[in-house]
């Protein structure tokens, strides 16, 4: 939530800094960025369908991931920072969304609002888990490494569809307000 909450307000100011169209309508750089983040999205789907493993080939389970079983919490903090501001398709998320919340309206209360909305909406796949760690009791464990196994399997097709939905809907939003 830090790392998607610093990076979006920066990006959110820096982008209300390049202003709004006078007649109350999203600025032309605003459907630009749009039409730009959509295809990068849907070019980013298409790769990650293109590469999954086929005919029920077991997909290695990246290294980064099985490292995070050992680390302490600091560790662990870095970690999160570091995906949710470094990696190319959470970053491309996050500037599509300050780019929506910036050229949404022009006071920076409402921004900041929105903003403040965005990370909670944004963390909500982070937080589940550890929301089922903390309910869950004795059972959570086994959940949750079964949810993590399903994932590891079906990461490609999930990140796939997650991304061309909504790759599509950046470059509908950003064609029609051209």
């Amino acid at each position: 939530m830090v790392g998607i909450a610093a990076v979006g307000a920066v990006l959110v100011l820096v982008a209300g800094a390049a202003g709004a169209a006078g007649d109350g309508t999203p600025p032309t750089w605003a459907s630009v960025l749009k039409i730009v983040l959509g295809l990068l999205l849907v070019l980013l789907a298409v790769r990650s369908w293109r590469t999954r493993p086929r005919g029920g080939a077991e997909p290695p389970t990246p290294g980064w991931m099985r490292a995070v079983d050992g680390f302490t919490p600091a560790r662990a903090f870095g970690l999160a920072m570091l995906l949710g501001v470094v990696n190319p398709k959470n970053l491309l998320l996050v500037v599509s969304g300050a780019a929506a919340i910036a050229a949404a309206t022009t006071s920076t209360g409402a921004r900041l609002g929105a903003l403040a909305v965005f990370v909670v909406v944004a963390s909500l796949g982070v937080a589940a888990p550890l929301v089922v760690y903390l309910a869950g009791g004795p059972r959570a464990g086994a959940v949750l490494d079964e949810l993590k196994t399903w994932m590891v399997q079906h990461n490609a097709a999930i990140m796939a569809v997650l991304l061309l939905v909504i790759g599509a809907k950046m470059l509908g939003d950003g064609i029609a307000a051209l």
